[in-house]
């Protein structure tokens, strides 16, 4: 079985930092690509950061240079360090998982969901 357990959000103020991680069961996740995802209360789910499985990644505009998406496949555990955080990150932020190796910023292309994890950045 699947499963997807997000972890480490939390409130902050801006400037500030945190790490969220990612702890997946029931598959490998070095043959999937892995994303994350947020969505704040009135808006859509948006595509933050993804990973392949040869470890290459991609960013939103808006996280490019703040935010890093690492992998720990011993740990078959996937993480968002996001630093210089702002008002406007806040969100719920979910982790998912897309059963091909290549990555999409597309939601409805990815097959597995965690439950999120709040982020809250005070100014």
């Amino acid at each position: 079985q699947v499963q997807l357990v997000e972890s480490g959000g939390g409130l902050v103020q801006a400037g500030g930092s945190l790490r969220l991680s990612c702890a997946a069961s029931g598959f490998t996740i070095s043959r999937y690509a892995m994303g994350w995802f947020r969505q704040a209360p009135g808006k859509e789910r948006e595509f933050v950061a993804a990973i392949r499985w040869s470890g290459t990644s991609i960013y939103a505009d808006s996280v490019k240079g703040r935010f890093t998406i690492s992998r720990d496949s011993a740990k078959s555990t996937v993480y968002l360090q996001m630093n210089t955080l702002k008002p406007e990150d806040t969100a719920v932020y979910y982790c998912a998982a897309r059963g091909q190796t290549v990555f999409s910023r597309r939601p409805a292309e990815y097959d597995y969901w965690g439950q999120g994890t709040q982020v809250t950045v005070s100014s």
